[in-house]
């Protein structure tokens, strides 16, 4: 009787990640790679230019105490 209940429980946590396994492949199909290539690309690109200015403002705030 333990053997069966043991099997019963195998095979439920078996079919249960097959789900997962299959709701997952069915969402990734459905993404659109292409616009988060573009979205990285964007971002980074973004972010390059975030870290310019701040470099900037940060030599020019210590060009500005050096001279007092």
């Amino acid at each position: 009787m333990k053997s069966y209940t043991m099997d019963k429980q195998v095979q439920t946590d078996h079919s249960t990640s097959s789900n997962v396994l299959l709701t997952g492949i069915i969402l990734l199909a459905n993404l659109d790679f292409n616009g988060f290539l573009d979205y990285g690309i964007r971002t980074v690109i973004g972010g390059v230019i975030w870290f310019g200015f701040q470099a900037l403002n940060d030599y020019r705030a210590g060009k500005k105490q050096n001279k007092q």
